[in-house]
Formats: C-alpha cells, sequence, structure tokens
C-alpha cells in the first residue's frame, strides 16, 4: 500500500456514505458541518455537563476503526484532525493511523493540517487554531479485501469524506465482543500508533471486537459510564481503575468501595451473567504508597519534558486517602465479597500487567503512563490472561 498525491486514472473514485454500519468501536456518531466525529459516549451523557476532561476524552477515537469489505485498489479519505497540546509546554506527537489488510497490518501514516487546541496549565484557558483538512490515499491489491483503518487515540479525528473506485460493504464481524473501561493508559497514552495501544493490541491478538472506554484523566467511576456498558452488547466487560482516583485525590475510603458497588450494579442490570473483570491499577511508583493528587512536575516542564509527580501525603493514609497499595486491597475484598453470590466476577491485580520488574524493563517515561513497548506487553498479557479465558471461542 501506498499514500499518493496523484489520483489514478484508471478507475473513477466515487463517494461513499460513511454510514454508521461501516465504523467499529464508536459508541455513537456526531453528523457535523465537518465530517462524522465518532464519540465514545453518547449524547445524553456529553449534554449533562460533564467534566470537560472527559469530554475531550470521549471524543478522541481510541480503538474506533472504519472497517469495510472493498473491491477497489484505491480508497481516499477526507480527515480533519483537531489536536491537542500545551502553550509553552512540551509539543505533543501527531496522532497515527494504522491500517490493516486482510488482518495484517499493511501502513502506519499521519494526516497532514488540521485543526490545534492550545491549552494553557495557569489559566486552564484554550486557544483553537484552524487548519486544513488532510486527504489519506491507500492503494489496495486487486481482490476483495477487508480494510480496517485505526483513528488516532488523543486526537479528535472529523471524517469528511470517502471516495472509492469499487463497491464497498459493512464488516459482518462474528468475533466476540469485549467492552472495557479504563483511565488514560486505556485510552493509549504514550503508545506510538492507533492499534498500539494495549486494548488494541490485546484484541487482535484474542480475536476480539474491542469498544475501548478508556478515558485520559477520568475514569472516575461516573454512574453515567456505567449505565453505557450496561446498555452495550457484550462477552465480556473489564474495568480497569484506581489510577484516576488516587491522581485526582477525588474519593477517600469511604467512598470508593461504594462507588465500585454501584458501578458493578448498575453493570449487571443488563448483564446478568457476563464474565466482569476488575482490574487493579498497573505498577505505578511515584502513587504506590503516596497519595495524590498528581501533578505536572515544574522542572521537568521547564524543561521541555513532560513528568508527573505525587503531591499527597502517605501520612494521611490512616485518615483514608488512598494510594494504589489501598486500592487494590479494596478491590481484592470487594471482589472477592461478591464473587461468592456472583460467579462470573473475577480480578485480576494490574501488577500481573506491568509490575515492579517490568518498571526496570521499561521505566514509565513520564512517571505514569507506559511507552509503546509496555503497551505491547500489558496488551499480550490481557490477552493470555483474560481475553483467553474468558471469551468465547471465535
Amino acid at each position: 500500500m501506498e499514500m499518493n498525491d496523484v489520483e489514478d486514472e484508471s478507475r473513477a473514485l466515487t463517494v461513499v456514505e460513511l454510514s454508521d454500519e461501516l465504523f467499529r468501536g464508536a459508541v455513537e456518531l456526531e453528523r457535523t458541518e465537518n465530517g462524522v466525529v465518532p464519540h465514545r459516549l453518547p449524547a445524553w451523557v456529553r449534554d449533562r455537563g460533564a467534566d470537560s476532561q472527559l469530554l475531550m476524552a470521549e471524543a478522541q477515537p481510541a480503538a474506533v476503526r472504519l472497517a469495510f469489505m472493498t473491491d477497489a485498489t484505491a480508497v481516499e479519505l477526507d480527515v480533519l484532525p483537531t489536536r491537542f497540546g500545551f502553550r509553552g509546554g512540551p509539543v505533543r506527537p501527531d496522532g497515527v493511523y494504522d491500517v490493516d489488510v486482510d488482518g495484517e497490518h499493511a501502513r502506519s501514516f499521519t494526516a497532514e493540517g488540521g485543526n490545534r487546541v492550545w491549552m494553557d496549565l495557569q489559566t486552564g484557558e484554550q486557544t483553537l487554531e484552524s487548519g486544513a483538512t488532510s486527504t489519506l490515499r491507500l492503494d489496495l491489491p486487486a481482490g476483495r479485501t477487508r480494510v480496517d483503518i485505526w483513528l488516532p487515540y488523543a486526537e479528535t479525528t472529523a471524517l469528511r469524506q470517502l471516495r472509492t473506485d469499487g463497491a464497498v460493504d459493512p464488516v459482518v464481524d462474528d468475533r466476540p465482543s469485549w467492552v472495557h473501561y479504563g483511565s488514560s493508559i486505556s485510552q493509549g497514552s504514550n503508545a506510538a500508533t492507533a492499534a498500539g495501544i494495549w486494548p488494541v493490541v490485546a484484541a487482535r491478538a484474542a480475536r476480539a471486537d474491542v469498544v475501548d472506554l478508556g478515558f485520559s484523566g477520568a475514569a472516575m467511576l461516573d454512574p453515567f459510564v456505567a449505565r453505557v456498558m450496561r446498555d452495550t452488547p457484550a462477552d465480556l466487560l473489564s474495568l480497569k481503575v484506581g489510577i484516576n482516583i488516587v491522581g485526582g485525590d477525588v474519593m477517600r475510603r469511604r467512598a470508593f468501595a461504594p462507588a465500585v458497588h454501584g458501578f458493578l450494579d448498575t453493570i449487571r442490570e443488563g448483564h446478568p451473567e457476563t464474565p466482569i473483570l476488575v482490574v487493579s491499577p498497573l505498577y505505578c511508583g511515584i502513587h504506590e504508597e503516596t497519595p495524590g493528587p498528581g501533578a505536572f512536575d515544574p522542572e521537568a516542564l521547564a524543561a521541555g519534558e513532560t513528568r508527573f509527580i505525587a503531591t499527597g501525603d502517605p501520612a494521611e493514609r490512616a485518615a483514608g486517602r488512598l494510594a494504589l497499595e489501598d486500592v487494590r486491597g479494596i478491590l481484592r475484598d470487594l471482589v472477592t465479597e461478591r464473587a461468592a453470590e456472583d460467579p462470573n466476577l473475577h480480578y485480576l491485580d494490574g501488577r500481573e500487567l506491568y509490575g515492579p520488574e517490568d518498571a526496570e524493563r521499561f521505566p514509565l517515561p513520564d512517571r505514569l503512563h507506559p511507552d509503546a513497548d509496555a503497551h505491547r506487553l500489558i496488551g499480550a498479557r490481557f490477552a493470555e490472561l483474560a481475553l483467553q479465558r474468558f471469551l468465547p471461542a471465535s
């Protein structure tokens, strides 16, 4: 496959409707003047004045992909990305699209142009710089193929137009479905490409169809997310919770366990017997014994780098403030108690996915998020420890 600037003259390209059936992994599509914007939470959630961090994260299409069967030899996709950065701080790399052909990775590329939103770390003010639409062109081999275009996980993508020189049909996907809830690591932070985030790595390895409800900085056990999971078809549901609770310093011990119970109760209303896997936080040295809130390291920012620090006082754990060690104990005990009456509820210690020894081999580059190699490691382990165990055979 190649990305070309010159249109193939041998077969005319025609516009293909970007119908709902061509998208996988999106909870809802919003049709705007700029194109089709995939969302990972529905409008009724977005319209309730949800937190701005959550609204930004859910509109970033982690694990969302265009998937279709075609006999085309040329495909063009017009996209308008909106990227986010910190004014005067480190510049985030532009998102990377991944393309699979017949289930095999064919190539990766980045869209040029696009909008950029600059955020001021001191005031929270946001400034929009408008940019141009980018055309991505794919040349395909002759014959009927399946094409999956994975969208970047950390930038909003408006898909403006799809053009091909052949017929396009939705994919009939009989793979088992997995719905996952988590934080920035589940959304993909520090992964290299769209399909390099650990939930996609795991789903590919286990041949699962994934819906990724990982929300950067915003996995706060919001009841409306539990309702979305309740109402979404799934053969397996998983929730990896705790790091945002600690990092945001949003709950004490008294509130955390009841919030988890309520989240699980809501999911069970729509999935009375579906396996649910509760995953405790991955190893994160700065928060293992130190509560939040987490914060940007000002010395690193001054040097043009991104690193995080924990600013809480470990002595306050006795009064109910939470560090990761506390969260793991609460989750383990809670699942053990509930599993006595709910045999389809399971617990996985997140350190089995990424533990202290892994941190020595693959250090967290910003002290909070794994790098591309660690995402691959986590995904491979989750496929083995969870998906291959709890999903029905495809």
